[in-house]
């Protein structure tokens, strides 16, 4: 027999051992991440990632303003509290009780034009208790917290801060920042365990491991690339060891009895959806150049007509401000420039629930000069005009007004995006498409090219959350705990017949 005939072969049974012994010696080690990942991700279904206060949830516990208190207009606010103009951001708000404007970041009282200082212990203790309605008694200051910890890893910007806890049988523990007297997380007891089950392991969320952040993504990265090649030689072996010819009629086409066979079967069939959950978890932190691509900048100016110009926003009349939200409170005013004039963007508290608004904190964009609602938000055809005479060199492919969610642009949760939105698509180099907010005339997200393909790659084949079946739940949680369910078993029989094999060895 001629030997090369031999060496063919002998070459597939090779390649099968190099398979089995790849997916048994590299899966042995993973199957516990493959299962504390699968446990996790049903957690994250219904828990979402680290606890986190919200922008919505932080306007709704805040005090509702007290017009009577302001004496000083936002220009005059500016000038005695210090403060460079013009800034890029204004808001209205209410801190510790006082009216004060925040510009960039600094505070200045709306009553005395004093800035806000670094807050000590004793004024996180009283912000805390304003904001958790509780007896002072009930708040116990713990530490200041000058590097994330567990629960700050996800709002690093807001450190310095104080940490402070509640004895409200709930756990409650609070960070208030330190520049802005601003409640920047909330936790509790609960939210706290759930973390612990989900979002943690699940996301290697560990401070001493995350806040290293290029050696995070080394792990994320090298642990996904590593469950990507198990499940890889997994779906091949699924195939090579399959009989595809019986030499008896009797003899059964998967090679494999007891808890063996019901792992390969197992693999066979959620193979390919681990496969893709791995390979998405590894771009999570996306890894390759083109995901972190920047698409059409469009500036600010296009649509508001100029920085803002805090000497257009007239003194605070509060009988008249009583008119125009019908007695509603007032949450905190956003200091806005639309159309080169200047608005307010007026966040109120929740509405009455016989009125039936269930949206949350509602909103009004009102005209500062006479305090008007505006009654004719932007269209798409003037926005694109807008655009057009700002941006000459770019061509506009088109732009649409959406009254529901695309593909690109949507949210999960109650804090979702606003609607009707404008999309307005650009024929640069980077496909870049916008979108605005027609009643306050401000881009509220952004997507091109790159980025679109990566919401498939990652958000797509993680979450699954495909509009036709994400939109028709329970459908999708059923679905999706099933193949969750189905990748848990294969893993857990593949952690258990590892720990088999490694006691036998040990025996030996």
């Amino acid at each position: 027999m001629d030997p090369r005939n031999r060496s063919a072969r002998r070459a597939p049974a090779r390649v099968r051992r190099w398979l089995i012994w790849t997916h048994r010696y590299v899966g042995i080690p993973l199957s516990p991440l493959f299962v504390l990942w699968f446990v996790s991700g049903v957690v994250m279904m219904y828990t979402g990632g680290m606890p986190e206060l919200t922008p919505a949830a932080r306007i709704e516990r805040r005090e509702a303003l007290d017009f009577s208190a302001i004496r000083l207009m936002p220009a005059a606010a500016a000038e005695r509290g210090g403060v460079a103009q013009p800034p890029e951001q204004g808001k209205l708000l209410s801190v510790m009780g006082r009216p004060a404007y925040r510009f960039d970041g600094a505070t200045v009282f709306a009553d005395t034009g004093e800035r806000l200082p670094p807050l000590g212990p004793q004024e996180a203790r009283e912000v805390a208790r304003r904001f958790t309605e509780a007896p002072a008694s009930a708040v116990v200051y713990d530490r200041r917290v000058a590097k994330p910890d567990q629960w700050m890893l996800i709002a690093q910007q807001f450190l310095p801060a104080h940490k402070l806890r509640v004895s409200d049988g709930a756990g409650t523990e609070l960070y208030v920042e330190q520049r802005t007297a601003e409640v920047a997380m909330v936790t509790t007891r609960r939210s706290r365990a759930l973390a612990w089950v989900g979002a943690i392991p699940h996301w290697f969320y560990l401070p001493a491991l995350r806040i290293d952040r290029p050696l995070w993504e080394a792990v994320i990265v090298w642990t996904s690339a590593i469950g990507c090649l198990i499940a890889i030689t997994g779906l091949l072996l699924g195939v090579t060891q399959f009989r595809w010819r019986r030499l008896q009629r009797s003899q059964s086409r998967i090679p494999y009895v007891g808890w063996l066979r019901w792992h390969y079967l197992t693999g066979v069939v959620f193979g390919l959806v681990t496969l893709t959950w791995v390979f998405s978890g590894l771009l999570s932190v996306q890894p390759f150049a083109w995901m972190t691509a920047r698409g059409l900048e469009v500036p600010s100016e296009a649509l508001g007509g100029g920085p803002l110009v805090l000497g257009g926003f007239p003194a605070m009349d509060g009988a008249a401000w009583d008119r125009v939200t019908s007695g509603r409170s007032v949450k905190e005013i956003v200091l806005l420039r639309i159309d080169g004039k200047a608005h307010y963007e007026v966040h109120l508290d929740r509405a009455p629930k016989a009125s039936g608004d269930r949206s949350g904190q509602e909103r009004l964009v009102v005209a500062a000069s006479t305090l008007t609602p505006r009654q004719v938000p932007f269209d798409a055809q003037g926005l694109r005009e807008r655009l057009r005479a700002a941006l000459p060199a770019i061509p506009i492919a088109g732009a649409t007004q959406l009254e529901s969610y695309d593909g690109y642009y949507y949210g999960r949760g109650p804090d979702r995006p606003p609607l009707p939105v404008i999309r307005v698509r650009f024929d640069d180099p980077m496909r870049t498409w916008i979108y605005v907010d027609p009643v306050a005339n401000r881009i509220v997200g952004s997507v091109h090219r790159y980025s679109r393909l990566e919401r498939w790659l990652f958000n797509g084949l993680h979450s699954l959350d495909f509009a036709f079946w994400y939109d028709r739940r329970p459908l999708w949680d059923v679905g999706l705990i099933v193949l969750m369910l189905g990748g848990l078993a294969s893993s857990g029989i593949g952690l258990w017949l590892g720990v088999g094999r490694i006691r036998r060895a040990l025996g030996r």
